[in-house]
């Protein structure tokens, strides 16, 4: 099993502790709530989101019919809704619950193309992409840890310590500063590491590739993962949903919250209280 460094009390979860959040704490009328907001003309966006889940990609936990497909990302595109989303979850106890970026007009149609929605920029049925940041405390550089590079060598590149996590908690209330003089309609959730921030203005959904590998370039200095804001990731941790790796809730927060946002003492599931 990998090692990894985590501040006080973080640590990936074991399998019953999965079930029992997915069962007892998992919200799904506030993730339904989340999808409201994407919603791109009469397209009900939860309706044609394709969903994903990460086995046990990093803390190398999982269910052992599963370890052919632990590391892989599990695609759930045929779906009736939050309910069916939920099963599966259920089914796999993954580590990570995603769901896909993309606003399609209708995934049945997706789910026939042959490019397996790798590749949608110029598809009739796409209606475009959220944009987003992913801020990570392993981006910046630690005065006890070093670089992302020294991390990596180590096989520690997903541990942060506070250090780090106080740098992107700063870089996060900087970041949004920025954005909000051009988007009216931003979002930020504590990922379980660091923080995405979730922009739902429709200029933003309709950038092209090339605006936002303009705009990724344009911020690279704030920590942030490129290839998710220029859109070569199209999935992002599922809110309201458990990451399993450091056993906390990604949990969407106000902007005014964030400066004192403590992830050893908030977002915490109920197995650990």
């Amino acid at each position: 099993m990998k090692r990894y460094r985590f501040p006080k009390g973080m640590r990936p979860s074991k399998l019953d502790e999965r079930k029992k959040f997915y069962e007892e704490e998992f919200e799904l009328y506030k993730v339904e709530k989340w999808f409201s907001q994407r919603s791109v003309g009469n397209v009900r966006s939860l309706d044609n989101t394709v969903f994903a889940v990460i086995i046990g990609r990093h803390s190398d936990i999982y269910l052992p019919e599963y370890e052919g497909i632990k590391n892989k990302a599990v695609i759930i595109d045929e779906h009736r809704g939050l309910e069916d989303i939920r099963d599966y979850i259920l089914q796999y106890l993954p580590e990570g619950v995603y769901y896909d970026r993309n606003i399609y007009e209708d995934i049945k149609t997706c789910e026939k193309c042959g490019k397996g929605y790798i590749d949608c920029w110029e598809c009739e049925g796409f209606l475009g992409q959220e944009l987003a940041f992913d801020i990570d405390p392993e981006n910046v550089r630690c005065p006890y840890h070093g670089d992302i590079k020294e991390k990596m060598r180590k096989g520690q590149g997903l541990s942060f310590c506070m250090i780090e996590f106080k740098i992107v908690r700063k870089l996060t209330l900087k970041l949004h500063d920025l954005l909000k003089s051009e988007f009216s309609d931003i979002k930020i959730v504590f990922s379980g590491r660091g923080f995405h921030i979730h922009i739902f203005d429709k200029k933003a959904i309709k950038m092209s590739r090339d605006e936002r590998v303009e705009i990724a370039k344009q911020y690279s200095d704030y920590a942030i993962d490129e290839w998710v804001t220029n859109g070569e990731m199209r999935l992002i941790r599922l809110p309201f949903s458990l990451n399993g790796l450091v056993s906390r809730i990604c949990l969407p927060i106000d902007v005014n919250d964030v400066i004192e946002f403590d992830p050893r003492k908030q977002a915490i599931p109920s197995f650990l209280l």
